[in-house]
């Protein structure tokens, strides 16, 4: 773990709750937790950012970003829809958008369709929102590192702030080293990379960030903080 502090790894974390039964205590839980373990935010779905900014608002330190995912999580929900979703997350509280690509249309090689969709999500939010679009690198890589590098300058062309590995959810996996480092060099170093999904222990992140990462989506976050002790 040499160079990475537990307060410096814990400031690139997006403490995540997507699961589908979580309640807003569950939210509530966690906001709580993401103020005690000092991360940089709190990802929830659409429909539970209201719980987490009512919970940010009698938190303490009330300046924690909260993140929501859209068109989640197979990506299979046209622009439009995506772009609303969005949209009402936004007008609900959430400051960070991560939104899912239509995966297929970048395993066909139609980038233009992954530009559009990350488009129609851009114009929605407009542009102080943070805008992480998810590309599903578990299956875009073994197609070829050329589609996984076209889908996230892609994205990056219609107006990404970050592109992000995965899901979570997808049974192809989630992140890996070789991907974030393709990522990263597509995009190059001023666009934001984060790696998501099965990341479960500290070597997990530190490798993440050694490939490249910028930020990271975990669910157990404190069993990785707590494996960094400087």
């Amino acid at each position: 773990m040499s160079g990475y502090t537990r307060a410096g790894v814990a400031a690139l974390i997006d403490h995540t709750l997507l699961r589908p039964e979580a309640t807003a205590a569950d939210v509530e839980a966690l906001v709580a937790e993401a103020a005690e373990l000092g991360v940089y935010a709190v990802c929830v779905s659409p429909s539970m950012v209201p719980a987490a900014r009512d919970a940010m608002a009698a938190s303490p330190d009330r300046s924690r970003p909260i993140a929501a995912v859209v068109g989640f999580p197979s990506g299979k929900h046209v622009p439009a829809i995506k772009a609303e979703e969005a949209r009402l997350a936004v007008a609900a509280g959430a400051a960070e958008i991560d939104m899912v690509i239509d995966i297929g249309a970048a395993v066909a090689g139609d980038m233009d369709a992954v530009r559009e969709d990350v488009a129609a999500v851009r114009t929605a939010v407009g542009a102080a929102v943070v805008l992480k679009v998810i590309v599903e690198s578990a299956v875009l890589l073994p197609v070829g590192p050329d589609t996984l590098a076209g889908a996230c300058r892609a994205a990056v062309d219609a107006g990404a702030d970050f592109v992000k590995t995965s899901t979570g959810f997808h049974p192809a996996g989630g992140a890996s080293v070789p991907a974030v480092e393709i990522m990263r060099a597509a995009v190059g170093p001023e666009v934001g990379v984060k790696a998501s999904g099965g990341i479960r222990t500290a070597a997990d992140a530190v490798a993440m960030l050694d490939a490249g990462a910028t930020r990271l989506g975990l669910s157990g976050t404190r069993a990785v903080l707590d494996a960094i002790h400087a």
